[in-house]
């Protein structure tokens, strides 16, 4: 069906104190009815934000009961009593229970909870089976992967993402929820016009898993990846799986909250949201570190042996960080394009390592002074140095730089400690060396070597 205007009022409290008759018959299909709160999460948590920010918003309201999906526009206005809803576009969609047979009763499936989910992943409706487990309180309005926590697969995924990427049926994201090992299965939902509107699935109690075998008291288990040893080389790719893509939502959310691309918000607001997607990318980073190191530290570690120039490598470098340089008013002094030092190493490894010298060099230079890069041969060895006019390093900081977890004596949380210990490795894997040659109030020159190619 289609409304053109469905027409409602919230008073101070939250309660539906008017209601054309589509809202209230989702009102009291909900379970509640006029002079009651309001018990639609996802339109409760829109006149939330419309009152906090003390203005008129205008977002899609998404909604279900047992008989359809609610796709509409909101708008509300709120005032010193309330606020006022005027929900255009309304449209429902029956549920087509032959779509999805195996979630179209949760009683099929003793134990299990039915489920739904927006196209945010916000989930919009939860009941369990008589025989299932009780229901967390608080649960409407919460993101998917905050009421279940989602569980990475054999390789290392995420079923319910991938199927969210591709918009299409999942089975098998293993989750953990107020101590329950459960298993979500879910079927994409569409509107009437072929749009993606959220998930609607299954959870079900996963299955007794046979005991493990004993671990032996001398290898190291780490419990977040069960009973896989931190030495197996399938732990980075572990640790990839399970933080990297709950890490890159969080900072995804919180610049698109910072950049207040859905509207404006508080400014104070909108600095938190910066500092939470600023404390994401460096816990990524350390995700990053922490999978190389365990790379290039298991035995047989080999660099490819592509045919490289240090000079364009460092022209690429300068222009990924560039910006980042001049927002502290910092010069850096590239190579020009005609400078080049043919050299053998990983391309993608080389790049990195001078990412990392760079991005040091802008850390821990002064504002308004001058990073230069240069390039030149010296025998059989190409070589690319990064200097900058920081404060140097002494001789018994330059002992240890290159180890783990030595950051210059830095406390900030500027960085890891582990990038000067991978480049180096990184270096020596590909038949080079990296070096430092410094002084106290001489800033710090890095020096990469390659083995050397004819041009």
């Amino acid at each position: 069906m289609s409304e053109r205007i469905v027409r409602g009022r919230v008073d101070r409290s939250g309660a539906l104190v008017s209601a054309d008759a589509p809202l209230l018959r989702l009102q009291q299909r909900a379970g509640a009815g006029l002079d009651k709160p309001l018990a639609l999460p996802h339109l409760a948590r829109l006149i939330t934000l419309a009152q906090r920010l003390h203005r008129d918003i205008s977002r899609p309201l998404y909604a279900a009961d047992d008989h359809s999906d609610i796709h509409a526009l909101v708008r509300i206005t709120p005032d010193a009593d309330g606020a006022s809803l005027e929900i255009s576009d309304w449209r429902t969609r029956p549920i087509a229970q032959p779509q999805i047979p195996a979630i179209a009763d949760s009683a099929v499936l003793p134990h299990s909870w039915t489920w739904e989910c927006d196209q945010q992943l916000r989930v919009v409706a939860l009941r369990a089976a008589a025989d299932a487990p009780a229901i967390p309180a608080g649960w409407e309005g919460r993101s998917l992967s905050e009421l279940f926590e989602l569980q990475p697969d054999e390789e290392g995924r995420f079923p319910v993402l991938r199927a969210l990427a591709r918009q299409s049926r999942f089975d098998g994201q293993r989750v953990q929820v107020a101590h329950i090992a459960m298993t979500l299965s879910g079927d994409a939902l569409f509107d009437a016009t072929g749009r993606f509107t959220g998930f609607r699935g299954l959870a079900t109690p996963a299955d007794p898993q046979p005991s493990a075998e004993p671990v032996a008291a001398a290898a190291l288990v780490d419990p977040a990846f069960g009973s896989l040893p931190l030495s197996d080389p399938q732990f980075g790719r572990r640790i990839d799986g399970a933080l990297r893509g709950p890490l890159s939502r969080i900072i995804a959310t919180a610049e698109t909250i910072s950049g207040q691309f859905d509207g404006p918000i508080r400014a104070d607001y909108a600095r938190y949201a910066g500092d939470i997607a600023h404390a994401g990318r460096h816990l990524l980073g350390l995700v990053d570190d922490l999978a190389d190191l365990q790379n290039i530290e298991r035995p047989g570690f080999k660099a490819a042996r592509d045919e490289i120039d240090l000079g364009d490598l460092a022209r690429r470098a300068v222009g990924l960080l560039g910006m980042k340089a001049e927002e502290r008013g910092i010069r850096i002094d590239a190579p020009r394009t005609d400078d080049k030092a043919p050299a053998t190493g990983e391309f993608r490894r080389v790049l990195q390592v001078l990412l990392n010298l760079l991005g040091n060099a802008i850390r821990y230079s002064p504002e308004n002074s001058l990073i230069w890069i240069r390039v030149n041969r010296e025998d059989d060895r190409a070589t690319i140095t990064v200097a900058d006019q920081g404060q140097g390093i002494d001789a018994e900081q330059q002992a240890v730089v290159f180890e783990k977890f030595e950051r210059l004596g830095r406390t900030d949380s500027g960085g890891s400690g582990l990038g000067l210990y991978i480049a180096r490795r990184l270096a020596r894997a590909m038949d080079g060396e990296l070096t430092v040659d410094s002084a106290p109030g001489q800033g710090a020159r890095f020096t990469l070597s390659l083995p050397a190619r004819d041009a």
